[in-house]
């Protein structure tokens, strides 16, 4: 005869079943929750009309204001394309937009919370990241840049450069050395910040980590001397240092450290919304408007860039 094994928690008893249930419950209700939420955009946006679109006014060229405080940058202007289409595949008679401005650290939080339908600052996909979001086909062929004072000492510059000294091997040790005691900075919750620890604990660097909130920020710090390198994308970096006032002090290293496509944001599990995002900028990176589009942030595309796009479209 079976009987329910029973279990006995401080005078309560209860059923596997039922305690299982009670644990796991609240768990599988919110994924649930999660999944039926992401899974009706579309509908959202053909009842209300209107496409709410994130962006981060500081990661410029890719999402930023301009001078009339208006969205722009490479993003917003691919997340405007994607808009267009949107409109003519659900057969819309209008679609507004509406951008939202979302902060660096809450960023992901406002897509998994239906703030925002598409966030349109491009982010690095990663394992843990696809736990809260899902991720579009790459946008950008994105890598670690590092930004220092032009008069930085030149043992740092050297190594930062991958230049060694002439006639002097350079080893594993004399990198390290040349790194210790340093105060370097990347932007709090990304992945450059993550890189930036793990190389640090794999040389044994002893060296000090100062996050910042923003890419302005960073740069600040690096021309007051509070930072020795700020380590960021590499063309946001380059970007900031051509704005900046005192850009003749700054330096960015044609080193690129660590290879990051990027891709824009949009909620998990929302396969339908995915798919027009990336039959979008398929169709785009393939046109010859797409060109148009990139030369207007970034320089003329070299052979090299034109093939990561061809290779990331997907074929109808």
């Amino acid at each position: 005869m079976h009987r329910t094994r029973l279990l006995n928690l401080g005078g309560y008893r209860f059923g596997i079943a039922a305690f299982a249930f009670a644990v796991l419950a609240p768990a599988y209700l919110l994924h649930a929750q999660a999944v039926q939420t992401s899974a009706e955009t579309l509908a959202r946006v053909r009842q209300a009309g209107t496409l709410k679109l994130g962006y981060y006014p500081g990661a410029r060229p890719f999402s930023y204001q301009d001078e009339a405080g208006k969205p722009a940058g490479y993003a917003v202007a691919l997340c405007q394309e994607i808009a267009k289409n949107l409109k003519t595949e659900m057969g819309l008679p209008a679609l507004a937009v509406e951008f939202v401005t979302v902060a660096g650290g809450d960023r992901f939080d406002a897509v998994q919370q239906g703030k925002v339908d598409l966030l349109c600052v491009p982010a690095v996909e990663t394992l843990a990241r696809r736990r809260e979001v899902a991720f579009s086909i790459p946008v950008f062929p994105g890598g670690v840049g590092a930004l220092i004072r032009a008069d930085a000492p030149s043992q740092l510059r050297d190594v930062l450069s991958g230049r060694p000294e002439p006639f002097r091997p350079q080893w594993r040790a004399s990198v390290a050395q040349a790194l210790q005691k340093r105060i370097f900075s990347a932007v709090i919750g990304t992945t450059v910040l993550t890189w930036l620890n793990g190389k640090l604990d794999d040389f044994k660097i002893a060296a000090t980590v100062s996050p910042v909130e923003s890419h302005d920020a960073g740069v600040q710090r690096v021309l007051d001397r509070k930072c020795d390198v700020f380590f960021g994308e590499r063309s946001i970096l380059l970007d900031a240092a051509r704005r900046s006032p005192s850009a003749g002090d700054l330096t960015v290293f044609d080193r690129t450290f660590a290879y990051e496509p990027m891709a824009l944001v949009l909620p998990r599990g929302d396969e339908d919304l995915r798919l027009l995002v990336d039959r979008s900028l398929s169709r785009l990176y393939r046109s010859g408007a797409f060109l148009t589009l990139y030369k207007t942030f970034f320089a003329e595309p070299g052979e090299n860039m034109l093939t990561f796009f061809r290779m990331s479209a997907i074929p109808e």
